[in-house]
């Protein structure tokens, strides 16, 4: 099969197309003929090196770890997929990944692919849609008629989570770029920050949660627009629990693994038109370097996308 691999972590350089064996299958695996895939910032920082010793790789390595395709074989134990299947994942990241023509995914990681979308759309969901929802659910109780900060609404979470924010109910506050204002509003922000030219520390107030997806001098700033025993939840560093300790809040951090029935939960609701994927761009396998390189710019409106194959 064709795959994008990289034998040497560092640059996007480092990322070849070239012929790689088919997975072998365990008991519990299903063989998935990828259609597409995507890219999520965790990919090119496992290629630059940043988490081999978080995770030891055994390179040379396959990346991208969001999947829509249709299943090809079923291990033996396997009882809820047959092939012909169309299928969506956000496999386990200890093992290969789907920048390939086939990836082996453990039958407890996957779901049925929404009806109502393409395998391209369906691609850009999984990892970005279960990190939302562990945030703003699992993770901080968000619930019906509570009030919510969302920074970049604009980008492949935080565009996601506005959209699962609102269906729950809640009063949704993110922010974005003037330019991006508009389609922030029409995934359902009920008000849109500009960061450009407003300090959203200044307007915003009283927020039941926030969803840190930036971190840094923004995560610090999202304190003070926290009510009593409201919670700052991020997926980029965890908040210091010392400092929610003295001002009567709660710290939150999220870091996800698969997730089959949000999933699941997610399909119906795309299915009923409560969420929408949103693609940036859509590169072939052959410009998978491109294609990081672009998510890298930080610039992406919605997901980076990589077309692999007919379904």
């Amino acid at each position: 099969m064709k795959a994008a691999r990289i034998h040497a972590y560092g640059a996007s350089s480092e990322i070849r197309i070239e012929d790689a064996p088919l997975p072998t299958l365990n008991d519990d695996d299903v063989l998935i003929r990828v259609v597409a895939t995507s890219v999520n910032p965790v990919d090119w920082k496992i290629r630059k090196g940043y988490l081999k010793s978080f995770i030891p790789y055994e390179l040379p390595l396959i990346m991208g770890w969001d999947v829509s395709g249709v299943v090809e074989k079923t291990g033996p134990a396997v009882t809820r997929f047959k092939p012909g299947d169309a299928v969506y994942s956000r496999p386990d990241i200890v093992r290969n990944g789907a920048y390939a023509e086939y990836v082996a995914v453990r039958e407890a990681e996957i779901a049925f692919k929404p009806a109502t979308i393409s395998h391209v759309e369906a691609a850009s969901l999984p990892l970005v849609s279960i990190t939302a929802w562990e945030s703003l659910f699992t993770t901080a109780g968000l619930a019906a008629g509570q009030r919510v900060l969302i920074h970049a609404g604009a980008g492949g979470v935080g565009s996601i989570a506005v959209q699962l924010a609102r269906a729950k109910g809640a009063h949704v506050t993110a922010t974005a770029s003037a330019g991006k204002a508009a389609l922030v509003r029409s995934l359902g922000a009920d008000e849109v920050i500009d960061y450009h030219s407003q300090d959203f520390s200044e307007v915003a107030r009283e927020m039941d949660v926030v969803f840190d997806t930036i971190g840094g001098d923004v995560q610090d700033k999202s304190w003070s627009v926290l009510k009593l025993g409201g919670m700052l939840v991020s997926i980029t560093a965890k908040p210091s629990d010392d400092r929610a300790k003295a001002e009567g809040k709660r710290a939150g951090y999220v870091f996800i693994g698969p997730n089959a029935p949000i999933l699941t939960e997610l399909g119906q609701m795309v299915d009923f038109s409560q969420v929408r994927p949103l693609i940036a761009a859509e590169f072939g396998l052959n410009d998978t370097a491109k294609a990081q390189d672009f998510s890298e710019t930080g610039r992406a409106t919605g997901k980076v996308v990589i077309y692999v194959g007919h379904p």
